[in-house]
């Protein structure tokens, strides 16, 4: 069992957060062990099919016989929603020593794989060459697997986070942690993880708890090591929702339901572009005062957010915009 020591500054500072990093590590569970998460195997079976058998060989080789995964490769979120990018620059930076730590305890007792014996046994050169192929194959891996689909994942993940902060509002830090997993329990200011490989204490003192909801994860996972900062990734709910595979829409079911005009202008603001009331007008060939009648229906209906910039009135797509223009 592994607890988290957490004072009351500690849970004061108990945050959600999205970490596109934790994602893309979890994934490899389920191209490990397919059978155990079948609703994604049609995705696992494109990747697999995609990716050069040397570079499944290594991606796999990062995942101990345990299921464990190296602490370097899953660091803490430092914002809500880190890039992806983001967090690979922090990984690019870790120490040699940290890299090899991390590796080894991730497949102990057994031996590390041929394939990450430059980064334990290499010198330092060899090392740093791993650790930068290794950073530039999860690049390519995200590219391949998770950028065409981030997007939906992440709305995903958000979506978790609201449902479990009415949670925590209704009924508590007690209510919080109940209701994230069974295998959590928080009994006098400490929360216990059972069915761990470790068995070990983290004090938090001052470091707060980041819970990073994961599509992949099966249970509650903290940092291997004892000396890591504190962390929980646990199952979020509605992951099975992202893999649905739904019909192609009907490109005038969205005509059909907000009119013509509207439905171009919530075409126009997309892929996150602002854009003020003239320059939607000039695209769409209709008068300023027309588009402004149409912005000001779909800003009331939460369809689309407005931010003044000096003279302009920028808007964008909201989240619930983004959704139903798809």
């Amino acid at each position: 069992m592994i607890s988290f020591l957490l004072d009351v500054d500690d849970l004061a500072d108990t945050r959600f957060a999205v970490s596109p990093l934790q994602e893309l590590m979890g994934s490899l569970w389920t191209l490990r062990t397919p059978g155990r998460h079948p609703v994604r195997l049609p995705w696992a079976g494109t990747v697999l099919s995609r990716l050069r058998p040397q570079d499944t060989r290594l991606l796999l080789a990062l995942v101990g016989p345990r299921l464990a995964l190296p602490d370097f490769l899953t660091p803490p979120p430092v914002a809500f929603t880190p890039t992806f990018e983001d967090q690979l620059a922090l990984v690019r930076r870790t120490p040699r020593e940290t890299v090899r730590r991390d590796l080894v305890a991730a497949h102990a007792p057994a031996p590390v794989p041929e394939v990450l014996r430059p980064a334990v046994d290499g010198g330092p050169a060899a090392a740093d060459r791993f650790l930068g192929a290794l950073c530039d194959l999860l690049a390519h891996y995200w590219d391949l697997a998770f950028r065409p689909h981030w997007q939906r994942m992440r709305l995903a993940l958000e979506a978790d986070i609201t449902y479990r902060a009415r949670h925590l509002v209704s009924g508590g830090a007690r209510l919080l942690f109940d209701e994230l997993h069974p295998n959590l329990r928080w009994e006098n200011g400490a929360l216990h993880i059972r069915q761990m490989i470790g068995r070990h204490q983290i004090a938090a003192q001052g470091r707060g708890l980041p819970l990073v909801p994961s599509l992949f994860a099966y249970k509650p996972v903290p940092p291997l090591s004892p000396d890591e900062p504190p962390m929980l990734a646990y199952p979020s709910r509605g992951g099975a929702t992202v893999w649905e595979r739904c019909g192609d829409p009907d490109p005038s079911a969205l005509d059909a339901l907000i009119g013509v005009p509207k439905a171009r202008l919530l075409h126009l603001l997309g892929d996150g572009e602002a854009l003020p009331t003239a320059e939607l007008a000039r695209r769409t060939g209709v008068t300023p005062g027309a588009v402004s009648q149409h912005l000001r229906v779909l800003h009331e209906t939460g369809l689309v957010t407005r931010t003044r910039a000096g003279r302009y009135v920028l808007y964008r797509r909201t989240e619930l915009g983004e959704r139903l223009a798809r």
